[in-house]
């Protein structure tokens, strides 16, 4: 039993310094996001991009890929309609806890 628990924490610190590894930066600084799809529409999505408070510009782009990211993974399409997207005017903008709140859907050709 302990071998086990040291081989998952092993595995588990392994994990996290390769992550380290793919962070893409934007304007120099690390923007945390993570695009998630709407209950009940795996094309409509939802993306959160902490410590926006560095920089608008910065969260924005970080949106961005994030939800292309999530189209491309998804559908194989990197198309996207954007409710409240990084193009949207400052106030448009929606924020929580000083995250950024992009909403957006992926464009899906049949």
């Amino acid at each position: 039993m302990r071998m086990l628990v040291l081989f998952m924490a092993s595995a588990l610190m392994l994990a996290g310094c390769t992550n380290k590894d793919k962070r893409v930066y934007f304007d120099g600084k690390y923007y945390p996001a993570k695009a998630k799809k709407v209950k009940g529409d795996r094309e409509s999505f939802v993306v959160n991009v902490r410590k926006a408070s560095q920089g608008l510009p910065g969260a924005r782009e970080a949106g961005r890929h994030a939800g292309t990211r999530y189209c491309v993974e998804t559908f194989g399409y990197s198309e996207i309609d954007w409710q409240i997207g990084p193009d949207a005017e400052d106030a448009q903008l929606s924020t929580s806890k000083g995250n950024l709140v992009l909403r957006g859907r992926c464009k899906v050709w049949e």
